[in-house]
């Protein structure tokens, strides 16, 4: 059974930094071929893509948004998927979603591509 579980979330002012991690259960990243992918949610918006990775390669994604100031990375020894935000600003403060999804690379910041999610961790950016 697949699980993901995201930690790292909490308040942070205006320009700081926090390390969100995703740790995965079901699935050996380093022998898989799928996106891993970190999404966000503010209430009554639609989830969007934040960042990704294909785990059989070495492409990263990002949201247009996000660039610049986050890095997604895999750490195949603890099987899990960081997102180190930096430069954070309020308009990030949403609920952050790790997931999974077999697709193609060129997909992986398609939400309807995946098919496994975490529970989600609230990140608040005050100003």
């Amino acid at each position: 059974q697949v699980q993901l579980v995201e930690s790292g979330g909490g308040s942070v002012q205006a320009g700081g930094s926090l390390r969100l991690s995703c740790a995965v259960s079901g699935i050996t990243i380093r022998k898989s071929s799928r996106c891993m992918g970190w999404f966000r949610q503010l209430p009554g918006k639609e989830r969007e893509a934040v960042a990704a990775l294909y785990t059989g390669g070495t492409a990263t994604y990002y949201a247009d948004s996000v660039k610049g100031r986050c890095t997604i990375t895999q750490d195949n020894s603890k099987n899990t998927v960081t997102l180190q935000m930096n430069r954070l600003k309020p308009e990030d403060t949403a609920i952050y979603y790790c997931a999974t999804g077999r697709t193609y690379e060129d997909r992986c910041l398609s939400r309807n591509q995946y098919d496994y999610w975490g529970q989600g961790t609230q990140v608040t950016v005050s100003s």
